[in-house]
């Protein structure tokens, strides 16, 4: 891959892989590093990732640098000293119908999580969500069936959305 193209890649996925990794991570500058560090190992490896194959490249990249982000964010909140009540916020106990979407989205395991994403969000086929992840296709039909069970089930009635919010 020379300069051009790795910038057309830049082009063409930078968005995507944003929007992937924000919706996994729910965290802006987290999901700015991972892109950034999805982008800069395409770079480091430009002389052995094709072209065609850089956008598989990319997400799978990014899935790895999430899957290190949700592990070391769980090892570092345990060591963290939960708020004092004085220093809570008041939230809105209305909250919009995204932020509950984005909970629940947010509650799923993160391989149905991930799986749904790539394949509602940003329209991947099993085979190409399979090569991202490295499940087999049936574990990713597996996988968004479950996610999409999980997400009826928790939406479907007003009593659930109460307790999905905060």
């Amino acid at each position: 891959m020379d300069r051009i193209q790795f910038n057309r890649c830049v082009e063409q996925y930078a968005d995507r892989l944003f929007r992937f990794a924000f919706s996994s991570l729910r965290n802006r500058e987290q999901a700015e590093d991972v892109v950034q560090e999805s982008f800069a190992r395409v770079w480091e490896k430009r002389k052995t990732v094709d072209f065609e194959k850089a956008k598989s490249y990319l997400f799978t990249t990014a899935h790895h640098a999430m899957v290190d982000e949700v592990r070391h964010r769980q090892r570092f909140a345990s060591m963290e000293e939960p708020l004092s009540d004085d220093a809570k916020t008041v939230q809105n106990p209305y909250p919009d119908v995204n932020d509950i979407l984005h909970r629940a989205l947010a509650a799923l395991p993160e391989t149905q999580r991930n799986a749904l994403l790539l394949r509602d969000y940003e329209g991947y086929s099993y085979q190409e969500i399979g090569d991202i992840t490295g499940m087999s296709e049936a574990q990713v039909k597996v996988n968004i069936f479950r996610a999409r069970n999980t997400l009826k089930n928790k939406l479907k009635s007003i009593d659930n959305l109460i307790d999905i919010a905060p």
